[in-house]
């Protein structure tokens, strides 16, 4: 009787002891996280690429959860629904957005939570929500075809409006226009020589007759000045003349 307790002993102890290894060793190649989690749900409308279950989530670069799950929406098969598990404390609020990045070259998807500070009230889930939802911002890729996309309509605009600029007519009226601006210039010298025979003309003749003309109009000035003066002296010149009176008897 006493042999098999102690048998019993040692077996209970041997089972404690292999208990508290493997306890060990999971503690040390994991550690023991006291942290709590919340569960948040981001939906995707473009591919997630990159992601996978456990991937890492990042709020502005630090890491602060994983993702628990990836699911195609049953509603709109265009929408991903990512099932985020997020440390508590982290300050996640309705400015929060999440988007999709890649670890520089290496390819492996991460999901980004980035927060500036545009609505500070902490996110939480609205009536009808299993769990908080955090608005979700176009990647990287997404904006870079976006601003692709855009860059060849402009192109193809541009080529649209130089062929219906090169079209026939419009070269015609074109080539009729340097033509015309030739024929302009070609004639320019004469246009020239004549302007300044004109001008000549006009030293010549015109000149001398405007200035004798001038000066006429300045004697007529002088005269009426003269008149003008001689009027306001004596009023009975309008009357009498300017010739003197005959001598009446005994004037001299």
């Amino acid at each position: 009787m006493e042999t098999n307790i102690n048998y019993t002993v040692v077996g209970a102890f041997v089972i404690v002891l292999v208990a508290a290894i493997v306890m060990t060793i999971i503690w040390l190649s994991a550690g023991f996280s006291v942290d709590q989690y919340t569960n948040y749900q981001v939906f995707m409308r473009e591919s997630v690429n990159g992601l996978a279950v456990d991937g890492t989530v990042e709020f502005n670069g630090v890491s602060v959860g994983t993702i628990k799950s990836i699911q195609i929406s049953h509603k709109d098969p265009q929408v991903v629904i990512l099932l985020l598990s997020v440390k508590s404390d982290t300050p996640i609020t309705l400015g929060t957005r999440a988007t999709l990045n890649m670890k520089g070259l290496t390819g492996i998807g991460y999901l980004a939570l980035i927060d500036k500070g545009a609505d500070p009230r902490p996110l939480t889930a609205l009536p009808g929500q299993e769990y908080p939802v955090i608005n979700t911002s176009p990647s990287l890729l997404v904006r870079f075809d976006t601003a692709l996309t855009k860059l060849n309509e402009s192109l193809h605009q541009v080529s649209v409006s130089v062929q219906s600029l090169l079209d026939p007519q419009n070269l015609r009226s074109i080539k009729q226009i340097l033509q015309n601006m030739q024929a302009t210039t070609q004639s320019m010298p004469k246009l020239m020589q004549t302007s300044q025979s004109a001008m000549q003309v006009i030293t010549a003749q015109t000149l001398p007759a405007a200035n004798q003309a001038m000066a006429d109009l300045s004697v007529i000035t002088r005269n009426l000045v003269s008149v003008s003066n001689e009027i306001k002296q004596n009023p009975a010149v309008l009357i009498r003349g300017v010739q003197p009176n005959a001598l009446g008897p005994g004037e001299k």
